[in-house]
């Protein structure tokens, strides 16, 4: 029997409604809440490694910088996608950033240059976690760094709940988050008001604390602390949280170091964190001092680009781990 016109028409109708509907589709996709992860933590969190400075004097020729790495590694395939078809960075429009440095305020998609030095010389870990959790996550992301250097968890980030006087970079750190997520619309006009969702924080810090007997006594449970209290902040009970090891110089440290670090391993291995707290090991990304920017700076892992690399990566993969959890 051929079909009526009656129902042809309703077949045709049918498919051009389902034509008109698949644009919609696609635009809600896209109208997804932006992903928003919180770095934090002092000087090595800000980010020392040297991108592409190689004056003799100053930075050993250019050894140890993400030019000279991406140069002379045996693992190239770790590197693609750093930089474009015709060797220039790449940005990544999928992945916002906002960094509030001493000097001014950095915001824009995720490429290098969004360290507390001026201009775009220098990396931290953002770089590669931005890199590592936009390429798994189907959202847009934001990554709000807040870090400060020379600053301690004992006193500078105190937490509340631990008693005394709250740390001012503690509050700083919560009004930077605040002040970010407020200005989204006007700073990232891309935003289009599709919400938010706070997925993640990073820590990653401990110097300071290495150098005072009650700081290094008192770290662990000031983690502890610093995690309950940041979830609270924001409302997000079982936020995942990755902590990043004290790894400077490797393996072989002193005792006070060393403390830190088991201070650091313990607070994420408490009970009440086994699904939603990971702490990473960062020992094996140090770098002689002979074959990185910056000799005499230990303190910044010598400024070597492929050590704040790798930490980045591990980071973001320890992320991406807890939110498969």
């Amino acid at each position: 029997m051929q079909p009526s016109i009656l129902q042809l028409a309703l077949a045709l109708s049918v498919l051009l409604l389902s034509v008109a509907v698949a644009p919609v589709c696609a635009a809600d996709r896209k109208q997804d809440p932006v992903r928003v992860f919180i770095l934090a933590g002092q000087s090595n969190m800000e980010g020392q490694g040297v991108v592409d400075l190689d004056h003799p004097e100053y930075y050993n020729g250019g050894k140890g910088t993400l030019e000279h790495v991406m140069r002379t590694t045996n693992s190239p395939t770790r590197y693609a996608g750093v930089k474009d078809a015709d060797g220039q960075w790449t940005v990544r429009e999928d992945v916002w950033i906002r960094f509030k440095t001493a000097h001014e305020l950095k915001r824009g998609n995720l490429s290098i240059g969004f360290a507390g030095y001026p201009g775009r010389h220098h990396i931290g870990p953002e770089f590669q976690f931005g890199r590592i959790v936009g390429d798994q996550l189907d959202a847009q992301i934001l990554l709000i760094k807040t870090a400060w250097g020379g600053k301690s968890l004992f006193r500078d980030f105190r937490p509340p709940s631990v008693g005394g006087e709250t740390g001012t970079f503690y509050r700083q750190m919560i009004a930077e988050v605040r002040e970010a997520l407020a200005r989204l619309p006007d700073e990232f006009p891309q935003y289009d008001n599709r919400g938010y969702e706070i997925t993640g924080f990073v820590w990653f810090q401990g110097w300071n604390d290495m150098f005072d007997e009650q700081a290094r006594a008192q770290y662990e449970t000031n983690l502890v602390h610093l995690i309950n209290d940041v979830r609270a902040e924001f409302e997000r009970p079982n936020m995942p949280v990755v902590i990043g090891e004290l790894g400077n110089g490797g393996p072989q440290a002193g005792e006070s170091m060393m403390t830190i670090r088991r201070a650091q391993a313990a607070a994420a291995a408490r009970p009440e964190f086994a699904e939603s707290v990971r702490f990473v090991k960062t020992t094996a990304f140090a770098r002689p001092a002979d074959q990185s920017p910056n000799q005499g700076h230990g303190h910044h892992w010598f400024g070597n680009a492929e050590s704040y690399f790798l930490i980045g990566d591990a980071l973001g993969h320890a992320m991406l781990a807890l939110l498969d959890d």
